[in-house]
């Protein structure tokens, strides 16, 4: 096995700027397009007629982005083009993650990556075959991880069918019209901030709520007795639903196992109180009525919220329980599979993320 060297980053990558393309300007086509935050649309050109890896420079710094087709970057964020006989794209794009590019702010207004910064950061860079081995093993974590991810998009939407065919096709007039307060409670986190801790409970708030589920990597942790506090009003239970109500509005997360963390500005429908009632709440909160609601309750200025009363006044027709219940019994498969491939995709995080620094570091070596 070859000899690792060390560099600074400037010494093997040119992080060129990106251009700037207004909406109004673009033109729908299978271009991807990217921001500092990422695929932000699609035009109908390239900016780069190849393969490349995109860096946050404005507002979102340091994120980093992987493209293997042509590519437009906007004005916000770096690129990358490959340069086959120093380093292989997919083990720089790893490396790059690791080196907390995201940390390196020297903007007060808006935060923002210098380039220069970016250039004097150390990186260990191994013989190219090495670093092929090494990309393979964590491309096949994150293939694995964005498979499931699909399959369990799949399975919601044939949910989401299933539910559209019997609750909007089939529907019958004489449904009742009920608020979901009607059936269950619906309460929200705690207001207050509890000091973070080396150890304790995570405390998860709206912005911790993700589509593909709960982001904890970013969140704190809370003492035990600020946890038991919170939860005397907010506990979670499994089947309830947590709705972001703050911020990115209705992101919805269905809980399927017992959970041990707190709540803060976080929607909470109390669906564990009626465990029939929970996938079909879940799905009715996704259907086009349940994002209408969210559109028209929307208030405040600089932030958006919906607030607690709006949630509890939320109306639907009610189908009635023996209805409820058997289309409980016809969806659970879907649900339990989609909880199956969340435990598998957590596993498989976590395995990258511990590999993921030993790789890049050396610590952990792989046979080319």
């Amino acid at each position: 096995m070859g000899e690792w060297k060390e560099y600074k980053l400037g010494d093997i990558v040119v992080l060129n700027y990106g251009k700037a393309l207004k909406e109004n300007n673009r033109v729908q086509g299978n271009i991807p397009v990217y921001s500092s935050a990422g695929l932000t649309g699609w035009h109908n050109e390239p900016l780069v007629n190849s393969k490349g890896i995109i860096i946050g420079r404005k507002g979102t710094i340091g994120k980093v982005y992987l493209t293997d087709k042509p590519f437009y970057c906007i004005d916000t964020a770096y690129y990358v083009l490959p340069n086959d006989e120093v380093y292989d794209s997919k083990f720089l794009y790893y490396l790059l993650s690791t080196l907390g590019l995201e940390h390196l702010n020297e903007d007060s207004a808006v935060p923002g990556l210098n380039r220069n910064t970016a250039y004097d950061q150390d990186v260990l860079l191994p013989p190219l075959p090495e670093q092929k081995s090494i990309a393979s093993i964590l491309n096949s974590l994150d293939d694995k991880i964005d498979l499931l991810h699909r399959q369990n998009k799949t399975l919601e939407e044939l949910a989401e069918t299933l539910f559209r065919q019997w609750f909007v096709v089939e529907a019958e007039a004489g449904w009742e019209e009920k608020t979901i307060s009607d059936v269950i409670e619906v309460r929200d986190g705690t207001h207050d901030s509890p000091k973070p801790k080396e150890a304790g409970y995570f405390l998860i708030t709206s912005k911790h709520l993700k589509a593909e589920g709960i982001d904890f990597n970013n969140a704190y942790k809370i003492s035990e007795d600020d946890y038991i506090s919170i939860n005397k009003r907010s506990k979670v239970n499994k089947n309830d639903i947590l709705f972001s109500m703050i911020g990115t509005l209705g992101l919805i997360y269905y809980v399927q196992d017992e959970p041990d963390y707190a709540i803060k500005n976080i929607g909470l429908f109390k669906s564990s109180q009626k465990p029939e009632f929970a996938k079909f709440l879940y799905l009715l909160l996704k259907s086009p009525l349940g994002k209408r609601f969210i559109y028209e309750s929307a208030d405040g200025s600089t932030q958006e919220y919906i607030s607690l009363g709006s949630l509890r006044d939320f109306e639907f027709k009610y189908p009635g329980n023996s209805i409820l219940k058997e289309f409980d019994k016809t969806v659970i498969p879907f649900f339990e599979k989609i909880f199956s491939n969340d435990t598998q995709i957590r596993t498989l995080i976590r395995l990258r993320d511990t590999l993921l620094p030993k790789l890049m570091s050396g610590e952990v070596r792989v046979e080319n």
